[in-house]
């Protein structure tokens, strides 16, 4: 894309409500425009980093097994007054009627949806285990909506739900999303601590929230430095060897400070391997058992013929917040680099030439045109902006990869650089092929 022709309102100067990177980034680089409190329009920049975040998650639901469909963001309050849930979930609820004054409420979450669903539909324990997942916009009333997407009051959520005949089985699903998480912050470059966690309005016996290090976070952490050196790669995808990975990372100390204990950690981390910081939460999962499936008579029947109350998990993560989080955990010194898997776009092309630049017009059209014909998402600054202007904008908008062309350069030179590396010159087969290897290889 050129340029000139993309939708990039650029604000120069930071909104005095903005207190945190994440927001005064996303609003000066034209990612988001705030609607009403804590409910923002995504703009083609920020649009096309939350979809990419959402293919991720998506592909790692789908490699764990799990299936995914939609359901819709208005609910019956029926449902929750059969669960239970209806009247103690709070004021975040936010509560509707229709012209037949039937109560209606726009989804927070969707365990009472979801068990209905299997409830209506399964009826034998052939059909477990069973992982349904779906990405959909949920709506939470927070009192004080702040830190632009971080906590705002409505969010693009991806939550799945497991079914099992056992507890055990039950366990393995839990597990196997457990990894799925790992691998999926891995793919965004995010080093994601799992931590036991208060269950919450959603309930349960086991639950644990997922924190990537960042000095902006909510929450404080106090965990073994230790904890960090642990790789996906470590553990395999089978039964036993998710099990063990759960178990070595409980082992380590880590909590945040709602569930903090200085004595323990004293105890159970030596000195010079306690890290404190801070951090924000970007996942959280719940195995609940029969919390919901039990009151709303989610039942198959079992290979003994019996009435089988079903095992019951649920797993999300806030796909509109890890936007903001990516930010936090990579601006540095006023400047963005978007990790390459969500990068908005994979290079950038500045042309620095003069308005009437027939050279250094044609040799940034020619790469333009060779790239996208290689299937390289290029975003070509064809403005009349002057060199400081422009790369203050691209260091604003974060493309990992810059390519310059300037007037003083050899015909076939082109220079290179990674955002926060320093220059290269390359001619044009190599350039072209160095940008391969970064994205096609």
């Amino acid at each position: 894309m050129k340029l000139s022709e993309l939708f990039l309102p650029i604000v120069k100067d930071i909104p005095t409500d903005a207190k945190i990177k994440s927001h005064q980034l996303m609003i000066r680089s034209g990612m988001i425009r705030q609607s009403a409190a804590g409910i923002y329009s995504w703009l083609p920049l920020g649009f096309r980093v939350l979809k990419k975040i959402e293919q991720i998650v998506r592909e790692e639901q789908d490699f764990a097994g799990a299936q995914e469909m939609l359901m819709p963001t208005i609910q019956s309050a029926d449902l929750w007054k059969e669960s239970g849930r209806y009247d103690g979930y709070g004021l975040e609820m936010l509560r509707i009627k229709d012209r037949q004054d039937r109560e209606l409420l726009y989804g927070p979450t969707n365990e009472e949806l979801i068990t209905q669903i299997f409830r209506d539909n399964v009826k034998s324990y052939k059909s477990l285990p069973l992982i349904l997942y779906h990405i959909q916009w949920k709506f939470r009333d927070e009192i004080r909506p702040r830190f632009g997407i971080m906590r705002c009051r409505e969010f693009l959520m991806k939550d799945s739900y497991s079914f099992d005949l056992t507890k055990e089985e039950s366990n393995h699903s839990y597990n196997k999303m457990f990894y799925a998480y790992l691998r999926t912050f891995e793919r965004l470059e995010l080093k994601a601590l799992p931590m036991v966690a208060d269950t919450g309005p959603i309930g349960g016996d086991l639950s644990h929230e997922f924190i990537i290090l960042a000095e902006t976070g909510e929450s404080q952490i106090y965990t073994n430095k230790k904890l960090l050196d642990l790789k996906i790669s470590d553990f395999k995808n089978d039964k036993e060897s998710l099990k063990s990975m759960v178990d070595t990372y409980a082992s380590f100390y880590s909590a945040t400070d709602e569930k903090f204990d200085q004595v323990e950690f004293d105890k159970k981390v030596k000195k010079e391997d306690q890290l404190i910081t801070r951090g924000i939460e970007v996942g959280h999962i719940f195995h609940f058992g029969d919390k919901y499936s039990k009151p709303m008579n989610a039942m198959v029947n079992s290979s003994t013929g019996t009435n089988t109350t079903v095992q019951m998990g649920s797993y999300g993560i806030g796909v509109s917040r890890l936007v903001g989080a990516i930010i936090e955990a990579n601006y540095n010194n006023n400047v963005m680099k978007w990790p390459k898997s969500v990068t908005p776009f994979q290079v950038a092309i500045i042309n620095l030439g003069k308005k009437n630049d027939e050279i250094c017009k044609k040799k940034a059209d020619k790469l333009y045109h060779l790239l996208n014909e290689k299937k390289i998402e290029v975003l070509l600054d064809d403005t009349d902006e002057s060199p400081a202007s422009k790369f203050k904008n691209f260091d604003l908008i974060g493309i990992p990869y810059q390519v310059i062309i300037g007037s003083k350069q050899a015909e076939n030179e082109y220079e290179f650089k990674e955002i926060t590396s320093d220059k290269i010159n390359l001619s044009l087969d190599e350039l072209v092929k160095k940008i391969e290897n970064l994205y096609l290889n």
